[in-house]
């Protein structure tokens, strides 16, 4: 299977702009376009235009390197909004609109870096998991911007 896979397999494109590391991709379609968005050690976050085959967008307001980028379905579903939700090692969540080119907000609470962030699956992803080096996972409200739960009990990051 994997054989019938790999030979049949072929790249695609390849996306350039990053000046260091890509940590984390995402993929999403709004209004009938392909997206793909990185977050990169190069404290940017990209946006390309997968039909285009070029990249529309970069955003640089975190001060350290980016550990995880998502399409947020919550903001398309309910605002009409194209936005991407980054997290960095400078503690901070922070929500870009990339058809407008303008940071909607950020999100604080954490103490240490934020690894991972994660969408809920239910009411339209209005639901942000976090995770940290400071040992927790927050749950935050996207539509209120408030931290709902900081679950502790982790003993490493």
């Amino acid at each position: 299977m994997f054989d019938t896979f790999h030979s049949s397999s072929k790249l695609i494109n390849t996306f350039t702009g990053h000046t260091d590391t890509a940590w984390s991709i995402d993929y999403s379609a709004f209004n009938d376009c392909q997206f793909i968005c990185s977050g990169s050690a190069d404290r940017t976050v990209r946006v390309w235009d997968v039909d285009n085959n070029k990249q529309i967008q970069s955003f640089n307001g975190h001060s350290r390197a980016l550990n995880c980028v998502k399409f947020s379905s919550y903001h398309y579903h309910n605002h009409r909004q194209n936005v991407i939700c980054s997290s960095s090692y400078d503690k901070t969540i922070h929500f870009w609109d990339f058809k407008n080119n303008n940071q909607l907000q950020i999100f604080n609470g954490h103490t240490h870096s934020v690894f991972g962030i994660e969408f809920s699956s239910f009411n339209n992803g209005r639901y942000l998991c976090s995770g940290s080096n400071d040992k927790t996972i927050h749950l935050w409200d996207v539509e209120t911007s408030k931290s709902l739960h900081a679950f502790n009990g982790h003993e490493n990051a």
